[in-house]
Formats: C-alpha cells, sequence, structure tokens
C-alpha cells in the first residue's frame, strides 16, 4: 500500500502518513443504506475498507455501538463512550446447542498500543471461535475446560501477534485485555489477561469474581504500600498483564472456575463501566432499577447508565441470566 498523497510506502493498519502527516482512515458514512468515502464520497469502498478512488481507509461507524443477542438469557452490547473516537473494545457471544453451553468473550484495546481496535476485534472473535469449535467437537465427553480455556486463550496470542505493525517505534505492537466464560451445567469457566472483569451479580451473592493484573494489586500484594498509597499514584491502574506480541513468557491467563450458586447474572464487562460501579454491590443496585430482567435489556440499561455518567471510555457489557 501507498500513501495516496505521497506515495510512501504505508501499512495497511496505519492511521496516518509518518512521512507527510495526511490522514488515512476516513468514516465510512451510510447514504440509503450505501456506505460512503468519508472523504471523497465515492461508494466503491472494497472489504478491507479503503475507498477505490481515492485511497482512503474508511472506518465502519456501525462499530461505535453494536448489540449481540443470542437468547432472552445471553447478549452485550459495545459502545464506543462519549470521548473516545473509536471503539476499541470488542464483544464475542455464543450459545451452543449440544453439548449446552454458553460462551462469553470482551476484550479492551490497549490504547497505547497500535490498531488496539484489531487486536481486541481479533482477540475477541478467536477466542469465541475457537472455544466454540472445541466444545461443539468434544460432544461433552472428557473436556477439561480450564484447559481449554488456556489453550483458546493461547490461539487468541497467535492471532493478535500476528497483526502487521511497526516495530521500533514509539507504540506497542497490537495489544489488548481478555475476559472469557464458558458456562456448562451451572459453571463457568473464567479466564482472563488485564483489567477486564467478570462478576456474579444475584441478591444473596454479589461478588467480583477475577482479580485485575495491575500495578496496584502487585504492590499492595508486596507489601510495599497499602491500597490507599497505591491510589494516589498515576500509576495505580497500568495493567500488568495482556495479549500482545509483546508479552513475555510468563504472561499466563487466570483461570477460575465458578460453580453458578442460585438465580443471578454473569457479567463481564470492561473498565468503561466498572470504573463507574467498581463494587459488585453497586452493579447489583443498579441492575435492580432496569426494566427487565433479560439479558439484552440488562446490557443497554447498563451501557446507557455508563454513558449518562460521562461515557470516558468505550464500554463492553455482557450478561448470562441464570434462573
Amino acid at each position: 500500500m501507498n500513501c495516496p498523497q505521497c506515495l510512501v510506502v504505508i501499512l495497511p493498519t496505519d492511521r496516518f502518513c509518518e512521512e507527510c502527516g495526511t490522514p488515512l482512515v476516513a468514516d465510512a458514512q451510510p447514504m440509503n443504506g450505501i456506505k460512503v468515502c468519508g472523504k471523497c464520497g465515492s461508494i466503491d469502498i472494497d472489504g478491507d475498507g479503503y475507498c477505490v478512488s481515492c485511497g482512503f481507509r474508511n472506518r465502519d461507524v456501525a462499530q461505535d455501538r453494536f448489540a449481540v443477542e443470542r437468547s432472552p438469557y445471553l447478549a452485550g452490547v459495545c459502545d464506543r463512550g462519549l470521548k473516545h473516537h473509536r471503539n476499541e473494545d470488542f464483544l464475542a457471544l455464543e450459545a451452543i446447542a449440544s453439548p449446552a453451553a454458553q460462551i462469553l468473550v470482551v476484550c479492551d484495546g490497549v490504547s497505547s498500543s497500535q490498531t488496539p481496535e484489531l487486536a481486541s476485534q481479533t482477540v475477541a472473535q478467536t477466542t469465541c471461535e475457537f472455544l466454540g469449535d472445541r466444545l461443539t467437537r468434544s460432544d461433552g465427553q472428557g473436556q477439561n475446560n480450564a484447559e481449554v480455556m488456556q489453550q483458546a486463550i493461547a490461539a487468541a496470542l497467535k492471532a493478535v501477534s500476528a497483526i502487521p505493525y511497526k516495530a521500533g517505534a514509539n507504540v506497542d505492537p497490537p495489544s489488548t485485555t481478555l475476559v472469557a466464560a464458558i458456562v456448562q451445567e451451572r459453571e463457568a469457566t473464567i479466564g482472563w489477561l488485564g483489567d477486564s472483569r467478570a462478576y456474579w451479580i444475584a441478591a444473596d451473592a454479589s461478588r467480583q469474581l477475577t482479580v485485575d493484573d495491575s500495578w496496584l494489586n502487585d504492590v499492595v500484594a508486596s507489601g510495599k504500600m497499602s491500597a490507599v498509597q497505591a491510589l494516589q499514584s498515576p500509576h495505580a491502574h497500568a495493567i500488568t498483564s495482556w495479549l500482545g506480541a509483546d508479552v513475555s513468557d510468563n504472561a499466563k491467563p487466570s483461570i477460575l472456575n465458578f460453580p453458578i450458586p442460585s438465580e443471578g447474572y454473569l457479567l463481564l464487562c470492561t473498565d468503561g463501566l466498572w470504573n463507574y460501579v467498581p463494587e459488585a454491590s453497586q452493579i447489583f443496585a443498579l441492575m435492580q432499577q432496569a426494566p427487565s430482567h433479560e439479558a439484552a435489556i440488562i446490557s443497554h440499561y447498563l451501557v446507557d447508565f455508563a454513558r449518562s455518567q460521562g461515557g470516558h471510555d468505550n464500554i463492553t457489557v455482557a450478561v448470562l441470566y441464570f434462573t
């Protein structure tokens, strides 16, 4: 690929030309159901989003907010929020009929990395597809879901590491957090890296299931600082684990098996939600005000709440409701 202005060689993932500064990405604007190039107005846009007429790569504004609904019990919403110029989160869900299982995957692209929106989408889709394939082929026989989760995340790491990027640039290679869950026979197997979270939300036992991979948690666990002291640091919420080409060999996912104890919700979300309601009890109180127990309505309700609080980050919520 070449810059449409100065013709210097560029990567497909570049957002601007480093040689002349020309922006390389525009928003594809829908007109009568047809995508129109955000720069020149042409309708000749190829499958990768590039305008054949002017060479601009068009961003799909449909990704600013999208919903996934697999059943009244399993749904999610991914939203750009109000402050970011693009949505770097991604969401993937699947419901398998035989053997009966549900898959939830939520990713938050690392903003300091190159093309974080591609990283989150690649990891979410790869993880969900791998889990779905393995669960379907196993037919429920002899399946160790913790091992399958580890294998799925390893496959996602390989996929995100294959995204083209400029080595040696002053930004990191494409990177993302991940939280994923397999649910079978009322037992959830949860895997994560980073600070996207899983919660169990119920009347008598709401709690956070994951532990953030963060500088704050590491320094408090080491005894070097109290939580109050650590929170004063600008590094407090820096993540210490993620998926990307630059991860160290010891960056392994945390895995948790959680038996579903009662009626309630398994909730996966990015920090675009939990920054406003970090405690499980706060999320429970908020969900009690939703107009319905259905997963889709709960998901929209939580995302809209985060937007009403300022929407300072991308927001993703995935919900599985147990009766």
